[in-house]
């Protein structure tokens, strides 16, 4: 059954591996590229900040991303290879906004040993040819053509075999690489080489220099004049070049690791360390010699792993330990001391090394808290999937009908009405003095009918219309000034206005458009539709806010949305919706500068057009699905940002992010009417009408993150529901010193607020390995059991550790058992009422003894050796899933009646296992450090002990993550009538930030997913021509196999950002209508 898995991506990663600057989009356009390790984000630096352009999938791990500028070109060209030695270089297509592949190839050889030290490539400044280092003893030559193109590569052969750095010198006649390497004896060196692309040989460059800082890792080439290397060590910086300069200056023992250059010239330098500290290096230069170095202490930053400098001392520092950020350099310290200001932070859940999923509001959708980040950045993040509404009072009302806010008058910033109808009536609330909210009167307003629309309107008028009229009321004096009566035997069905319109229909298909002229209404024009109206809407997407020149009409009979222009009704365009249900609400909205055409119908489905506002043509029908009941929308503005509010049974906010329109449910579970109130008391908040309940709540951020800073770096996390806490084991690194020193904690956190309640310093080089919640056989109480180890400095392996069990006691922490082991307690698990572990080469169970004094003690059981390390362990009844550290997967039973521990059968294959779960009894997934997702299952039914004791492997998979934990759970709220609520589903957590999801199909699901997904492969090339089957093929030191029983939902799911023509082939290649298409691909999203 579970054999048939979906991987998708909840969460994009966020760690940042490189980034460059350069005129990617244009020669006049300064742009941003950053890489994500599988993702490029390309970004327009505008005086307001980073403006995103683009932000795509590759199919790779990107080791290097350089921009280059050919020489008879204006823009920049980019170059791109991946960990699997593809390579692509890119370039700008500004009409269609994407990426155009010039060149792309295979560099990998067949014979060689990969390089230890990581890929490096680089390119010739004069770019005559590119230069790769991807396996030890070889550089691989890629010369350019006179056209700018990329000839054919070729080897030369390097005699130093351990390369820390390459990097291109500039301003030489011939290319020259500049080596700094290590030799046997642990001495580091630089040498420099000329690159004779003619007999495709090196040929000794101007100069050497031997015996350099211990510590040196990295090197900057400085541009010419004066030319020259910069060598940064971790205790001293060297600059030296072929006239035999040679400067150096001792800087404070420091891991550098990312430079940005500030000046062409290649005078300044941003260096940035460990400790995130950011540094600039200054080359102070006489006659184009260099004739010293100064280095200062700029300020604190994240933990840089690239710095791109923009312009105007402003810069981008990009990281894989903590949220990446855009500072400005100012000329003036603050009263600190620092120089940097941080001006926008992008958020970095990466490495994320825990997590657990806590169901807070029991509505079973799980926020995933997350250890994140690393050393100074590290952080506690709570992931929420949702917008979460929170009340600030609620009363009880039945039957309430419609809502709408009022100003009390068009200059006031703040609403002071809430008109609230009911089927038989209308009742008026306003907010008083004291901010409190009233029942009070609006004279001109009819009370005693319902009402059907209210908006503010120009000239300080307030609109109200009902079944019988439409009535113009003064906000000064609250009387009416004019009415619109609807004519003899007919009544208001539904009806719309802006500042200065009212539309309404009249039954029949009449519909009548009115406009406010000075103090009156006046009947402009009427038009007689050949269907009954649905519903209408004339929201201003124009220019002119108070007056919209496009209107929109939902159809019944027929089911179709139409839109009219105004004010002479003629029709534009008319969509047909297709099936048998009516559309109920319409809307015409503007999110992020793009307008749309919203159509929500009786069913739950909404249709989204985008909207050309000056001709008013629909285009890029989408449908998707929002619930099951009738969808009622409205726009509200949150933080001055509009979005829309879609009231149903399972409602909704619509925003747009980067020009795309998003879908986030609402931790509320059913809304009937939803109206913006934004007064000084309540800003930003909306009123809400449930059934039996008003209240009025404040709306959470819609891409809200909650992060906790630490200042340390956090290890293992678990939630306890009984106390309502969390404990964190967490390592604080001490820089003071000459020596770094670390010190281990175990704090408590409240599960909601997430303030620190107490802390438990473990011992000195004891820290903390694994960390569970549970309960043991005949006592109630729950504990939290943390496992150590003593990483001694002498010690290759921990020999020695602890098991220690915690009582929550008035929000502390208390010692109960504490429990000395021969080697770190990797695991731990609850088990059948007992404690089982994973230290060192065993697994071990423990039983909880509870002595006539009341004290407890736990008792060694029984064991199983024959592990490497026996790293991660999962449980489920008597079973037993263990993950080794070489050893792959087995598969282990516990006998309750001998008290023993058995091996039933294991997996043969040779993987680094990083994390293990049991997706059911039968069926286990193991994640391995080649960025790997395989499953195994246990072979019940073979017919041989020796089948049986071999776990079948299942699936293969390249995820492209580095996966650190599998938790069951699920991230969105289960509705049992939807075809996904029943569907398991595992959360994953990976170094670079992103957060997974594998859900388990039926065979009949999956087999039309994998036909979808080969389909789409011919649809959706991957960016610079690379191969979707390639990339996702399962891939290690050992093999290469094509993926097998896992399907990836990141590319079924943008299906449904084609085109609706794109759609169609889509859907007519699968022989399957795109209605339905469109519905099991939606039906998909809701797992995440």
């Amino acid at each position: 059954m579970s054999a048939w898995n979906y991987v998708v991506t909840a969460q994009k990663p966020t760690s940042v591996s490189h980034s460059c600057v350069g005129h990617f989009t244009g020669p006049d356009q300064l742009n941003l590229i950053v890489a994500k390790f599988t993702r490029i984000e390309i970004h327009l630096f505008t005086p307001q900040g980073l403006q995103p352009m683009l932000d795509v999938p590759i199919y790779g791990r990107i080791t290097t991303i350089e921009l280059f500028r050919p020489n008879n070109e204006t823009r920049n060209f980019l170059f791109i290879v991946t960990e699997k030695y593809k390579y692509c270089v890119l370039q700008w297509d500004g009409e269609k906004s994407e990426l155009l592949t010039i060149s792309m190839g295979d560099v990998s050889d067949v014979r060689g040993c990969p390089t230890d030290n990581g890929q490096i490539g680089i390119i010739d400044p004069d770019c005559r040819l590119i230069g790769l280092h991807l396996y030890d003893g070889l550089l691989k030559v890629m010369p350019f053509d006179n056209t700018g193109q990329l000839k054919e590569a070729f080897n030369i052969r390097l005699e130093e075999l351990q390369v820390l750095d390459i990097k291109f010198l500039y301003g030489c006649v011939k290319p020259t690489i500049v080596v700094l390497y290590q030799d046997n004896k642990v001495a580091r060196h630089v040498k420099t080489y000329e690159v004779a692309l003619k007999d495709k040989n090196f040929f000794e460059g101007p100069w050497s220099q031997n015996n350099l800082d211990k510590g040196a890792s990295l090197l900057i080439p400085v541009p010419a004049p004066p030319g020259g290397v910069i060598i940064i060590g971790e205790q001293t910086i060297v600059y030296c070049n072929a006239n035999s300069t040679f400067k150096a200056i001792p800087i404070k023992q420091s891991i550098i690791r990312a430079y940005g250059r500030v000046d062409p010239d290649g005078s300044r330098y941003l260096l940035g360390d460990q400790t995130g500290t950011l540094h600039l290096l200054v080359l102070t230069q006489e006659r184009e010699r260099v004739t010293g170095l100064k280095i200062e202490h700029l300020g604190e930053t994240s933990v840089a792993s690239s710095i791109s400098y923009l312009d105007n001392g402003v810069v981008y520092v990009g990281s894989r330990f903590g949220d990446s950020q855009l500072v400005k350099l100012n000329l003036q310290p603050d009263a600190t001391g620092s120089f940097v200001e941080v001006l926008e932070r992008y958020v970095n859940l990466g490495p994320i090394v825990d997590f657990c999923v806590v169901d807070l509001d029991r509505k079973g959708q799980g926020q995933v808290i997350t250890c994140s980040g690393a050393f100074k950045d590290g952080s506690i993040r709570v992931v929420p999937n949702g917008i979460r509404i929170n009340e600030q009072a609620s009363v009880e009302l039945q039957g309430i009908s419609g809502l709408w806010s009022l100003k009390s008058s068009s200059s006031d910033p703040y609403d002071m009405y809430l008109v609230v109808s009911f089927i038989s009536e209308t009742r008026f609330l306003a907010m008083n003095m004291e901010d409190v909210l009233k029942e009070t009167e609006i004279e001109g307003f009819d009370a005693q009918i319902q009402t059907l629309f209210c908006q503010n309107a120009i000239n300080d008028m307030l609109i109200q219309v009902t079944a019988n009229s439409v009535r113009l009321v003064s906000c000064i004096s609250r009387e009416l000034v004019d009415q619109w009566n609807a004519p003899k035997g007919s009544s208001v069905n539904v009806a719309s206005a802006s500042g200065s319109q009212v539309l309404l229909a009249t039954g029949g298909g009449h519909l009548v458009y009115l406009e406010i002229r000075g103090a009156k209404l006046v009947e402009v024009k009427h038009a007689q539709l050949e269907h009954e109206i649905s519903c209408v809407d004339l929201n201003p997407v124009g220019e002119n806010p108070q007056y919209s020149s496009l209107a929109a009409i939902g159809l019944w009979t027929d089911i179709s949305v139409s839109i009219f222009s105004l004010p002479d009704l003629e029709l534009i365009r008319k969509e047909s919706l297709g099936g048998e249900i009516v559309p109920r609400s319409v809307l015409l909205c503007t999110l992020e500068g793009v307008s749309y055409l919203l159509c929500a119908l009786g069913d739950g489905h909404l249709f989204s057009f985008l909207l050309n506002a000056s001709t008013g043509e629909p285009t890029d029908r989408k449908k998707v699905s929002l619930g099951t009941q009738p969808i009622s929308l409205r726009t509200f503005s949150s933080k001055g940002t509009t979005h829309v509010f879609a009231s149903s049974d399972r409602p909704s906010v619509i925003y747009s992010s980067n020009k795309k329109l998003l879908y986030n449910n609402v931790n509320l579970k059913e809304v009937n009417h939803m109206c913006p109130f934004n007064t000084a008391a309540f800003p930003d908040s909306l009123a809400i009408a449930k059934e039996g309940q008003f209240s009025i709540g404040t709306i959470g951020d819609i891409q809200q993150l909650r992060t906790i800073p630490l200042n340390e770096q956090p290890r293992k996390i678990c939630h306890q529901e009984q106390s309502r806490t969390l404990a964190v084991c967490s390592i604080k690194y001490n820089h003071d010193s000459m020596e770094q020193s670390e010190a281990h904690f175990i704090r408590l956190l409240d599960h909601q607020t997430l303030e620190f309640l107490s802390t438990y310093p473990l011992d000195q080089y004891e820290c903390g390995c694994s960390m569970v919640s549970c309960s043991f056989s005949d006592d109630s109480d729950f504990y939290y059991c943390v496992g150590t180890a003593y990483v001694l400095p002498e010690e290759n392996e921990p020999t020695k550790g602890r098991i220690l069990i915690y009582a929550v006691e008035d929000g502390r922490l208390r010692l109960i058992v504490e429990k000395e082991t021969k080697g770190a307690v990797h695991s731990l698990n609850a088990f059948n009422g007992k404690l089982l572990a994973a230290i060192n080469q065993k697994i071990q169970i423990y039983k909880w003894m509870t002595w006539d004094d009341g004290s407890h003690e736990l008792q060694y059981e029984c064991g199983h050796h024959g592990y490497i390390l026996a790293l991660y362990t999962q449980t489920r009844g008597d079973f037993i899933v263990v993950g080794d550290l070489m050893k792959s997967i087995s598969l282990l039973v516990y006998k309750h009646e001998e008290s023993v521990i058995e091996e039933l059968a294991r997996d043969y294959n040779a993987n680094w296992m990083t994390a293990v779960e049991m997706i059911n009894d039968d069926v286990y997934i193991g994640a391995e450090n080649s960025y790997n997702l395989f499953t195994v299952r246990k072979n019940s039914d073979a017919v041989t002990d020796e089948e049986r004791g071999m776990l079948e492997v299942v699936g293969e998979y390249h995820l492209g993550e580095f996966v650190n934990r599998f938790r069951h759970g699920s991230l969105v709220m289960r509705l049992p009538d939807s075809e996904m609520g029943q569907i398991p589903t595992v959360i994953f957590g990976t170094i670079n930030g992103v957060i997974g999801i594998i859900a388990s199909l039926p065979h009949d699901h999956y087999v039309f997913l994998e036909k979808l997904q080969a389909t789409l492969v011919k649809f959706i090339k991957g960016v610079g021509g690379l191969s979707h089957e390639q990339w996702r093929s399962f891939h290690n030191d050992k093999k290469t196999s094509k993926a097998r029983g896992f399907l990836d939902g990141d590319l079924i799911e943008l299906f449904l950002d084609l085109s609706r023509g794109k759609m169609e082939e889509v859907a007519e290649a699968m022989a399957v209508p795109v209605e339905e298409l469109s519905r099991r691909v939606e039906e998909l999203t809701r797992l995440h």
